[in-house]
């Protein structure tokens, strides 16, 4: 059963959907961390990829209505945000058209899509191997056929060396700004770098994608936790009280240690 924030906001994209791109809007899919479990009432967003068939609107005119369909949902998230103080529940889309999914996802070029409160035309970051793969092997069908209708080559390939260049460009450059930090990390900081290199290092030794907690446990039992810091790090992510060791004055050296650990070891093992 999805959560409820999850389904109406779904229902009400669609809706709204259906008004302005009538019968072009042939599938949608939820990836993200409602299609591994891990979607959390109150915090998460909801990741989506929407398949677009041919009809009377292409080009700019179908820009524009990708353009309203996502400031659509404007009043239902900052009504939301009013009463929770914060942002969530936001339907982040990736729009792809039918006559792409025969390709290998390399070659996929989107339509569109819209994060938080930007629109990319042409473009979309979530439109990546790792996408591919939840799609393929989670993604829990809103609209159309199953995923495995669409026959999808996900590229494991792909999977492995986006996933390892990822971990040696953005990673290794956040591990240097948590390094030459001084003030003590915020615990959704130390959540994120902790169990972000982690899912990436999971995915190259197993070919598979966790969730963030999922990640965790993993990180848990190949490297250990004496210090505590991954359970620090789940338990912010559980919205759990954290741990009172260690102590928030080391956080910063024991998550930069970690990113160390993993991104390292990551490295090696791309290299076998």
């Amino acid at each position: 059963m999805l959560p409820r924030e999850v389904r109406r906001a779904a229902a009400a994209y669609l809706r709204a959907a259906d008004r302005l791109l009538p019968g072009q809007l042939v599938g949608c899919y939820l990836v993200g961390s409602t299609a591994l479990g891990a979607y959390r009432p109150g915090r998460s967003d909801i990741d989506l990829v929407a398949v677009l068939d041919d009809g009377p609107l292409t080009g700019d005119r179908l820009l524009r209505r990708l353009r309203v369909l996502h400031a659509s949902q404007a009043p239902r998230v900052l009504a939301g945000a009013v009463r929770a103080r914060h942002l969530h529940a936001t339907c982040n889309v990736a729009f792809v058209h039918l006559g792409q999914l025969s390709l290998p996802v390399t070659q996929i070029v989107p339509v569109a899509s819209h994060n938080g409160h930007e629109f990319f035309p042409g473009a979309a970051f979530d439109v990546n191997p790792v996408m591919w793969q939840v799609l393929a092997e989670r993604g829990i069908t809103l609209r159309g056929p199953a995923p495995r209708h669409w026959e999808l080559d996900p590229e494991p390939d792909a999977l492995r060396a986006w996933n390892t260049a990822n971990l040696q460009t953005y990673w290794a450059a956040q591990l240097a700004r948590v390094r030459t930090g001084s003030r003590p990390l915020r615990p959704h900081t130390v959540e994120w770098n902790v169990l972000g290199p982690l899912r990436l290092h999971a995915t190259i030794a197993t070919g598979q994608v966790l969730s963030k907690d999922e990640a965790g446990a993993y990180g848990q039992q190949l490297f250990g936790d004496q210090s505590g810091i991954v359970a620090s790090a789940r338990a912010v992510l559980a919205g759990r009280p954290v741990p009172a060791r260690p102590g928030r004055a080391h956080w910063r050296q024991l998550t930069a240690e970690v990113m160390d650990q993993v991104i390292t070891d990551g490295k090696a093992l791309a290299s076998t």
